[in-house]
C-alpha cells in the first residue's frame, strides 16, 4: 500500500498537484512519510489523523523550537492534529519548490503567537526565547554573578534583567522594520524584512 498509485484516485492526484508545489512522485513520498509515522497500524490510511506527539517523532520536528506553532498553523482543526491533506500542505510549503512569498506568509503566522494578524513585541520575545533556548539559563546565571558584584544590580532580580534585555532586543527589531510606526509588524512589513534575508528560504524547509 505504501506509496503505490492505488492510494489516490486520478482526480485526487490531479487536485493535490494543482493545490501544492509538489510532483506526483513527491506526493507519494509525502504519503509514505505520513503512513510510516504509525507503521504498526495496518488500518491506518490517508483518512486518519496523526496527533502532535506522533508528528514530533519526525527528525525535523523533534528539535524544532516552533513545532507546536507549525502544527497549529497547518492543522485544519487548529489543535495540532493532522490529516494527510494537512500534512501534505505543510510539506508543500516547506519544500524547495514553494515560492518565497508563501514561506514568508506561513512564517508570519507561526511567529504570530497571539494570532492577532500582527507580530508585536511580545511575539518577538517569544521567538527569541525559543531560538536561544538553554541560553536563557546561561543569561540568568551570568546576571546572577553580576548581581553579586554590582550593588546597583542587587535591586534587580536576574530574571527581570533577562526580560528587560529581551524586550530591548525585541523593540529594536520591531522599530527597524515598523514602516508605519504603529509598534507592530504587519505581514507586508514582515515580508519587506524577510525578503532581504536570503538564508531564510534555506532554513524554512523540510527535505523530502
Amino acid at each position: 500500500m505504501g506509496g503505490g498509485s492505488s492510494v489516490f484516485t486520478h482526480q485526487e492526484m490531479d487536485d493535490y498537484q494543482e493545490l501544492t508545489y509538489l510532483t506526483k512522485k513527491e506526493i507519494h513520498h509525502v504519503y509514505k512519510r505520513f503512513r510510516d509515522i504509525r507503521p504498526n497500524d495496518r488500518n491506518f490510511s490517508k483518512h486518519d489523523k496523526l496527533n502532535p506527539e506522533e508528528i514530533y517523532s519526525l527528525p525535523e520536528f523533534s528539535v524544532n523550537p516552533f513545532k507546536d506553532r507549525i502544527l497549529r498553523v497547518f492543522s485544519s482543526s487548529g489543535d495540532g492534529s493532522m490529516t494527510f491533506e494537512d500534512f501534505l500542505d505543510m510539506m508543500s510549503v516547506f519544500s524547495d519548490s514553494a515560492p518565497l512569498s508563501i514561506k514568508i506568509d506561513y512564517a508570519f503566522r507561526i511567529y504570530d503567537f497571539d494570532e492577532d494578524a500582527f507580530i508585536g513585541i511580545d511575539d518577538i520575545i517569544k521567538v527569541i526565547k525559543r531560538l536561544i533556548g538553554d541560553n536563557c539559563s546561561a543569561m540568568l546565571k551570568e546576571f546572577s554573578e553580576e548581581r553579586k558584584k554590582d550593588k546597583e544590580s542587587l535591586k534587580k532580580d536576574p530574571q527581570q534583567k533577562v526580560d528587560e534585555e529581551l524586550k530591548q532586543v525585541a523593540e529594536s527589531i520591531v522599530n527597524d522594520a515598523d514602516l508605519d510606526n504603529d509598534g507592530l509588524l504587519s505581514l507586508a512589513e514582515f515580508e519587506h524584512v524577510m525578503g532581504k534575508t536570503p538564508e531564510f528560504a534555506k532554513t524554512f524547509r523540510i527535505r523530502l
